[in-house]
């Protein structure tokens, strides 16, 4: 097939977009992909880009990437990111019909994590270019804008829900990452459009020449360390984990390792300096190739987010990535990830934004032994390869876009 993937969000930004690309490349697709100038998650544009201008580079040597200008998301603020948002999307309009002249496409595939919006210029692109417009919706607009409390305002959560409501019809197909995002949707689309297809990750072996900083291989191998990995943001409940923290100085063993950076970084920084929180440590951002051999070396892994509907519905590709790391997860969440970590048997699930059962079942896991949480981790891994695995996935991906 002639597909074309856009997305605001794209490598070298680490979203399983990127793999879902390289997935489909390797399996015989020609696919372009339309997107960004790369800042996600810091708000600066990354080294090698400027954020205006228009673009056109390889990705893995064959796959045309066309980049467009947009507004850099800064470092927090919601004016920032409204004009980032519309930045994005002004330039797809603009920019994308005479970027792709000539191109043709059998389907357009719209990987849609927030904003909602980024699918506007796909649907100026399906009807110049005569094919069919898949959404893949990873957060529901607007209930994810409230939960936030970016938007807060009634009417302004009504006037956006009718934007989703005119992108949901001029779709052809809308794709979900969690089943309990069908019945919210209903409100704005019909049951016939809407398909459950989950997120997943490529799964690779670590390489020989890829190796960790010094300085946290030594800490993963002396320390008990439970390991947070993603977005520092606001919607992660790192509240919770702070105050876990405090309530875990006891035990020296114990260190809670938070890998990656985002608009709570700074935050994070001053609350461990104010607390005294030695057992918290925020060793930054790492390459996305990185990742697999630094939860191979972790004690658990730890997922959390707000106690919120909109987040219960919710399963944080992060997840996915943690079963097939085949190491136990620490899971501070409700809803629908919660299920999937407990029908795993991959570890200890409680309830979003309780601090003293986190602790407990932080406490309850270091003091198995090494074979019990080893089976922990098995299961979790059986049951990605079951569930989850993305070779067979975009098989599925593709029958529904050529359906």
């Amino acid at each position: 097939m002639r597909i074309l993937v856009l997305s605001q969000y794209f490598w070298p930004e680490n979203f399983i977009i990127n793999d879902i690309v390289q997935t489909l490349s390797e399996q015989g697709h020609s696919v372009v992909v339309a997107t960004g100038k790369p800042n996600y998650p810091d708000g600066e544009v990354y080294d090698g880009y400027r954020a205006g201008g228009t673009l056109r580079e390889l990705y893995q040597n064959d796959i045309d990437v066309v980049r467009v200008p947009l507004w850099p998301r800064g470092q927090g603020g919601s004016v920032n990111l409204i004009i980032n948002y519309l930045s994005f999307v002004m330039s797809g309009l603009f920019y994308l019909p005479w970027m792709l002249k000539g191109r043709r496409f059998d389907a357009i595939l719209v990987f849609a994590p927030s904003p909602i919006t980024q699918a506007i210029p796909a649907i100026l692109l399906k009807w110049l270019k005569k094919a069919k417009l898949v959404l893949w919706v990873q957060d529901l607009w607007p209930e994810s804008l409230s939960a936030t409390g970016f938007i807060k305002k009634p009417y302004l959560l009504n006037i956006v829900g009718c934007i989703v409501r005119v992108i949901y019809f001029c779709c052809d197909k809308l794709l979900v990452q969690s089943r309990a995002f069908v019945e919210p949707m209903l409100r704005y689309a019909c049951r016939d459009k809407i398909f459950y297809y989950p997120n997943s990750i490529r799964v690779s072996e670590s390489k020989a020449d890829i190796t960790i900083p010094q300085d946290l291989s030594e800490l993963l191998e002396q320390y008990f360390c439970v390991v947070f990995a993603g977005n520092l943001g606001t919607a992660q409940a790192l509240d919770t984990v702070i105050q876990a923290a405090r309530l875990l100085r006891d035990d020296a063993e114990i260190r809670l390792v938070l890998v990656g950076s985002g608009s709570r970084l700074s935050w994070l920084k001053a609350q461990c300096k104010e607390l005294g929180l030695s057992n918290l440590v925020l060793p930054g951002r790492f390459p996305l190739e990185l990742m697999p051999a630094i939860f191979e070396r972790s004690s658990a892994l730890l997922v959390s987010l707000n106690d919120e509907e909109i987040f219960a519905q919710t399963i944080p590709s992060k997840i996915q990535a943690y079963l097939a790391a085949g190491r136990p997860i620490i899971a501070s969440i409700n809803g629908e990830g919660a299920r999937v970590v407990l029908e795993a048997g991959a570890g200890l699930v409680s309830a979003a934004e309780q601090v003293m059962p986190l602790v407990d079942n932080i406490r309850c896991l270091k003091r198995l032994d090494s074979v019990e949480r080893n089976a922990l981790g098995k299961s979790g891994k059986e049951y990605f390869y079951k569930n989850f695995e993305m070779g067979v996935r975009v098989k599925d991906l593709v029958q529904i876009l050529a359906d």
